[in-house]
């Protein structure tokens, strides 16, 4: 009798143990299946991009009042290759990495610059493109050539990008004091430079060049490049799936051809090797 009670007791706990195991194995399942957010994109057919809209060439809304530019082109080109389409929502620069990091898309790609702080935060692709950053005056100033000159004035960056950052913590402290006056977008600051609202601002040419003739700025850019920044493609932290097909897709556009027409058709010239 005790022996029978003791094999029924043992049979019960063998069948706990099974369910047990059971509902565990359905939990990791689902769980990488939750965490993979390629497989989730491909399901859906749609790669969420997120992006400035004010930025040409780089990124800008065209006449049509369509999501174009560098960016854009890079970013559906991607999607292709991923076998999707891309989607994109446009927002000021300064709230991009907040937006991504709270899902409201599934990357960003709107000249990121790749820093060691922002990857405390995020994750990025391998870079697509890099950029010479050059001190911005008006035609009239010859005052300032160099970032020693800084000193005593008012210059002009983007809120929350790179080169505020790199003004605040590596040009400040080292030239001395001036005032940093942020924008949302990049045409507001030119404006302001034109009208000798701000004594400088710094930027890279190729930026430049599209709101310049457009507008009739009086502006130009002095003295050698200050810094180079390589932009990549923004994700969420702990991605690799999709950060490492993003890295396929990007290295299999560099080799076929198409980055170059691409780079070519934006810039009007070759990529730098």
């Amino acid at each position: 009798m005790i022996k029978r009670k003791l094999t029924m007791v043992t049979i019960t706990a063998l069948a706990v143990f099974g369910l047990a195991l059971s509902a565990c194995g359905g939990n990791s399942d689902s769980g990488t299946t939750a965490s993979n957010e390629l497989e989730q994109i491909k399901k859906a057919g749609v790669i969420k991009v997120g992006t400035m809209g004010t930025y040409p060439p780089y990124t800008f809304l065209n006449d049509k009042k369509e999501v174009d530019g560098f960016d854009p082109d890079i970013a559906k080109e991607i999607a292709k290759r991923l076998g999707v389409t891309a989607e994109f929502t446009t927002q000021d620069f300064s709230g991009l990495i907040p937006s991504l990091q709270a899902e409201k898309f599934d990357i960003v790609i709107s000249q990121v610059t790749i820093t060691d702080e922002r990857k405390k935060q995020i994750d990025f692709t391998d870079s697509y493109i890099t950029n010479n950053v050059k001190i911005i005056v008006n035609t009239k100033n010859s005052d300032i050539t160099k970032l020693e000159d800084f000193k005593g004035k008012t210059i002009g960056v983007g809120l929350g990008t790179n080169d505020e950052t790199y003004l605040r913590t590596e040009v400040l402290p080292k030239v001395g004091d001036f005032t940093i006056k942020t924008y949302d977008d990049v045409i507001t600051s030119l404006k302001d430079l034109d009208a000798g609202r701000i004594d400088a601002t710094i930027n890279n040419l190729y930026a430049l060049k599209p709101i310049v003739d457009e507008n009739g700025f009086q502006i130009k850019a002095v003295g050698e490049p200050i810094k180079s920044d390589m932009a990549g493609v923004a994700l969420r932290q702990d991605n690799a799936e999709l950060r490492d097909a993003m890295n396929k897709a990007l290295a299999d556009m560099k080799a076929d051809g198409t980055y170059d027409t691409l780079f070519q058709k934006w810039f009007n010239e070759t990529p730098a090797k």
